[in-house]
C-alpha cells in the first residue's frame, strides 16, 4: 500500500512535524493579536505606537517567514510522498494558491498597514482587523483543503 510507506519514512514525518510548527507559530499571532490589542488600547490609549511597532516587527521577523517555511515543508512533503502525491493534484494547487494569498496579506498588506496604525490612523486600525479577518478564514479554507484533498 502506497500511502502507509510514505507515513512511514523518517524524512516525511520530520517535514510534517515541521510543516505543523510553522503553522502554529505563523497563525498564533492571527488569533492573540487582535485580542491583545484591544486590551491593551482599553487600559492604555497611548499604546498605538509602541503596540504596531511589536506587531509589524513580529509579522516581519517571525511569524511571516514561518508561514513561508510552513509552505516549503509542505513542498517537501509531496516530494518525499513515494508519488502519492503528485504536484498536479488539484487539493495542492489549491493549497499553492491559499498559500500565495497568505503570504500576500502577511507580506503585502500588513506591514504597511501597522505602520500606519502605529501612527494612529483609525482607519488602519479596522483594516488590520480585516487583515486578521481574512488570515483566519485562509486558514479556515487551507485546513479544509488540506483534510478532504478536493479532486
Amino acid at each position: 500500500m502506497v500511502l502507509a510507506s510514505f507515513h512511514d519514512s523518517f524524512g516525511y514525518r520530520f517535514f510534517f512535524l515541521l510543516h505543523i510548527l510553522a503553522i502554529l507559530v505563523a497563525f498564533a499571532p492571527a488569533f492573540v493579536w487582535p485580542v491583545v490589542t484591544a486590551r491593551l488600547r482599553n487600559q492604555d490609549k497611548n499604546a498605538g505606537a509602541t503596540l504596531g511597532k511589536v506587531i509589524r516587527d513580529s509579522w516581519n521577523q517571525i511569524h511571516g517567514p514561518a508561514l513561508a517555511a510552513a509552505g516549503l515543508f509542505g513542498i517537501l512533503m509531496v516530494v518525499l510522498s513515494d508519488d502519492a502525491w503528485q504536484f498536479s493534484d488539484p487539493w495542492i494547487s489549491i493549497a499553492f494558491v491559499l498559500w500565495f494569498a497568505m503570504l500576500a496579506v502577511v507580506f503585502g498588506l500588513l506591514p504597511w498597514n501597522e505602520r500606519r496604525a502605529a501612527e494612529g490612523n483609525a482607519g488602519a486600525e479596522r483594516r488590520s482587523a480585516a487583515f486578521n479577518g481574512i488570515l483566519h478564514v485562509l486558514l479556515l479554507l487551507m485546513v479544509i483543503d488540506m483534510i478532504w484533498k478536493p479532486t
